[in-house]
């Protein structure tokens, strides 16, 4: 599943009058950089959301046959739901949830990484999972400076997200849903955590799409991680060292 209903508001004015799904990174836009990846890494079937011109969004991929994938649209026209009420509303429109899903920002560029070997946790990417079955979802990472960060256990299981310039803590389960201003109050310990940058990719298994079914409209896909790691397996995952990868989040960063 392609996340790409967003409205783009880093990449005014481009966004004004183009999703950011089409704005081009080195001449290509994002959407297509991206179909080609899952086409090349093997992946057959795509489910991509669409809200900010989403008109415009549709037709283009149309109009290349769908970049020789299988495409299906999640249609939020009517609502913006963020990350994790886009993946609910393909689920709850039978669009996913039969198998895992792969799911992916539009806006991130990668390259010096195995689409396909993450999402079947295989290989190098097996390491934070090893002794735990195939976990209820598995959170590609890395170190790189962020604005917020991941909270992980040595084993790689999510324990909590922090938001340094603003001071915020959240931990998991309960501690996941009230904002804290220290790691205490988050139900966090001081140390012993290793801070990661998410990378925007993600496999969640069928089951713990299931989970959705009952969270509302809107939510952010992270706060729905931090709920279920209590009791289930979220692992971040590391990227490879040698893994480029860029959030085309700002003007500055396109070329």
């Amino acid at each position: 599943m392609i996340l790409a209903a967003g409205l783009g508001t880093r990449l005014k004015p481009l966004t004004d009058r183009m999703p950011k799904a089409l704005v081009p990174y080195e001449g290509i836009p994002l959407i297509e950089r991206l179909m080609l990846r899952l086409r090349e890494a093997g992946f057959t079937r795509a489910v991509i959301n669409v809200h900010h011109f989403a008109d415009m969004l549709e037709n283009f991929i149309r109009s290349r046959d769908g970049f020789g994938l299988d495409v299906a649209f999640s249609d939020e026209r009517d609502l913006l739901r963020d990350t994790g009420g886009g993946i609910r509303h393909a689920f709850m429109s039978g669009l996913i949830g039969q198998e895992p899903v792969l799911v992916h920002n539009v806006d991130i560029v990668t390259s010096g990484i195995d689409l396909d070997r993450f999402y079947r946790c295989d290989g190098a990417f097996n390491a934070a999972t090893a002794g735990s079955g195939t976990p209820a979802a598995a959170l590609l990472v890395n170190g790189r400076t962020s604005s917020r960060y991941l909270l992980a256990g040595s084993d790689g299981q999510l324990r909590g997200w922090e938001y340094p310039a603003k001071g915020i803590f959240k931990g998991s389960g309960p501690h996941a849903a009230i904002p804290a201003e220290t790691p205490s109050q988050a139900g966090l310990p001081e140390e012993g955590l290793h801070r990661y940058a998410f990378c925007g990719i993600h496999t969640i298994s069928p089951e713990a799409i299931g989970m959705m079914r009952s969270w509302p409209e809107t939510f952010s896909v992270i706060d729905f991680y931090l709920t279920v790691a209590a009791e289930h397996a979220v692992r971040c995952v590391s990227a490879p060292e040698e893994a480029v990868i860029t959030d085309v989040g700002k003007l500055s960063l396109l070329r």
